[in-house]
């Protein structure tokens, strides 16, 4: 069952009126009750209501103010996977269902305005993906593996739940079935549907990565696997070929290290991770990998973290969980990815495929063949983390990914046998910059910036200028983990319905809580010290003893107001006020 595609929203005072393009039905949102009702009578729209285009709806939600409609207002085509279109959301709109906020107090309505502003930033993060006609939650070997009723249900109850971001704001629509074709499952991660041409065959390459809406979050505010199994920004990315009818899907998954560890932001350039001793290790680890293999079948856990330092532990961790469990469905494999490519002998990755390559032709892929018949499956998947499970990993998966897409291309008639996708340049540089622009969109989204040694993955290569690059990304990575992702995780909890809003939310409200004014102060102290420092040693004094004695006194200032704000670094941080850490800790 399709959904509607292209829709007017027309609006008055008492109702919203949602109306289908082809007029077949309408949907009819009581502002005042709430109430949501269908109706096939053509004339319910008043002439004088107000009339708006839109391209889906995304939900409804609950604030201080009371529901609040989501919709899409912007949209961007992506391209076609078959004859289904493929949109990209690019801006939204949120109205409210009362007329005014005059009800609310003064500190009623600057909490609601807070929450607005965490609905808007989520849906304003790049990466919120839908189609009317296609479940683009499910890879091709998962709907090629289903029931001729499933392709029946509403798309809604189709899709697969862990990649539905609007599954919580869904709920007034989906609880009444009639409204079906109303209710738009929104996925968010990264799409990218090429046209790509080889020796004059021309095929589509397509590239979807999947965000797990379950321990969402962002990077230092979400690490680990709780008690459920999920594991923080879990990602499953699928590569597809369609050439002639033909099909090709090969899928890689990606999430932290699944065993209860943190490590929240405290003004440290790098926190030093910490295992939950207070949690049962094995309940989240057995749990996720139970999932994991039910899904995809034998697993290859590769884990780029450094053995030696701050990562080790976690490591080390992660490494006697998988030899408790004797699991013989899960096969680990660890690549110290810094030690083998140190002074960018970014070639040494050659040794990880290698070691690996058996393995993986083992797991084949996904094909069907021009009748939709099932030529084969992809019998396991590659599981990929480093701490982030972003820089390394992607880099690692875009290897691993172009190694199944040359066996690929054989098979389909599109090389000949032994010949290297590498000496089609024009075809190489394309498909090196989509698994960079992979790459960046799920950076952006865990930790606010776009992906490190993304150099490598577009080029092949590692330089200066991208070690340089690295650096600044590295620089906004260390501002925004530390004084703005509190309000991203709080966000996204709001939106994911892992915290709802109380309508009588007022002066007993978590945005109340704020910083004693002696340590909101420090940072101020410390900007205001460091500058006076740097003014010391560039404006010259009249006597040098003079100038001494000023360098050294902003010097020390500087010094032991750091040592201060390190000593509370994380009182200092800006942190998630609506789900505490605490709480998101005892559940891991």
């Amino acid at each position: 069952m399709s959904i509607h595609e292209s829709l007017r929203l027309c609006t008055t005072s008492e109702v919203f009126y949602v109306v289908p393009a082809d007029g077949s039905e309408i949907l009819e949102v009581d502002r005042t009750s709430g109430e949501l009702r269908l109706t096939r009578n053509v004339n319910a729209v008043p002439p004088s209501a107000a009339v708006r285009q839109i391209y889906g709806l995304i939900g409804i939600i609950r604030l201080i103010a009371g529901p609040y409609l989501i919709v899409i207002t912007g949209r961007e085509r992506v391209g076609s996977i078959g004859e289904h279109g493929v949109w990209r959301v690019t801006d939204t709109d949120i109205i409210a269902f009362a007329r005014s906020v005059r009800h609310l107090s003064e500190v009623q309505n600057r909490h609601n305005d807070m929450y607005l502003s965490m609905v808007r930033t989520v849906f304003q993060t790049v990466g919120f993906y839908w189609s009317a006609t296609y479940d683009v939650t499910h890879t091709l070997q998962r709907l090629q593996n289903t029931t001729p009723e499933f392709k029946f249900l509403p798309l809604h109850e189709r899709a697969d739940q862990r990649f539905v971001w609007n599954r919580h704001l869904l709920q007034d629509i989906v609880s009444q079935p009639e409204l079906s074709r109303f209710a738009l499952p929104v996925m968010h991660g990264f799409v990218s549907i090429s046209h790509s041409v080889v020796n004059q065959k021309e095929f589509q390459l397509v590239l979807i990565s999947r965000r797990s809406c379950y321990r969402a979050g962002v990077r230092y505010y979400c690490r680990g696997v709780d008690s459920e199994g999920h594991v923080a920004n879990s990602v499953e990315t699928e590569q597809i070929v369609i050439y002639q009818g033909m099909k090709a899907s090969f899928v890689q998954t990606r999430g932290s290290i699944p065993v209860p560890w943190s490590q929240r932001p405290n003004l440290s350039y790098k926190p030093r991770p910490k295992i939950n001793t207070l949690s049962t290790p094995s309940i989240g680890f057995e749990r996720h990998f139970d999932t994991q293999i039910a899904i995809y079948g034998k697993q290859i856990a590769i884990n780029l973290i450094n053995q030696k330092g701050v990562e080790r532990a976690v490591g080390d961790e992660f490494m006697r969980q998988i030899s408790a469990s004797n699991n013989a469905m899960i096969r680990y494999h660890p690549f110290d990815f810094h030690h083998e490519c140190k002074n960018m002998q970014w070639q040494r990755l050659s040794i990880l495929l290698g070691q690996l390559a058996e393995e993986r032709e083992k797991q084949k892929y996904f094909l069907s063949d021009q009748s939709g018949g099932v030529v084969q499956h992809q019998d396991g998947v590659m599981r990929s983390n480093c701490m982030d499970s972003l820089d390394r990993t992607n880099v690692v998966q875009g290897l691993f990914a172009k190694a199944s897409l040359q066996e690929q291309l054989e098979w389909l008639g599109i090389l000949s046998v032994g010949e290297q996708l590498e000496r089609h340049s024009d075809f190489e540089v394309l498909y090196k910059n989509v698994w960079a622009d992979n790459g960046d969109a799920l950076a952006m989204q865990y930790t606010g910036t776009g992906a490190l040694k993304s150099d490598f993955t577009r080029t092949g290569k590692r330089g200066i200028a991208g070690a340089l690059q690295d650096g600044y990304k590295s620089t906004m990575r260390y501002f925004q983990n530390n004084f703005t992702d509190g309000f991203r995780q709080d966000a996204i909890d709001l939106v994911l319905g892992n915290y709802t809003v109380d309508p009588s939310e007022g002066i007993h409200s978590p945005l109340n809580e704020r910083q004693g004014w002696r340590l909101a102060i420090v940072p101020l102290v410390l900007l205001f010290g460091f500058s006076m420092l740097i003014i010391s040693l560039l404006i010259p004094a009249t006597e040098w003893t003079w100038q001494l004695i000023y360098v050294l006194f902003w010097g020390v200032a500087v010094f032991i107001t750091f040592r201060v704000a390190v000593y509370y670094g994380y009182e200092l941080v800006d942190a998630p006020r609506l789900v505490k850490t605490a709480e998101r800790d005892k559940n891991s």
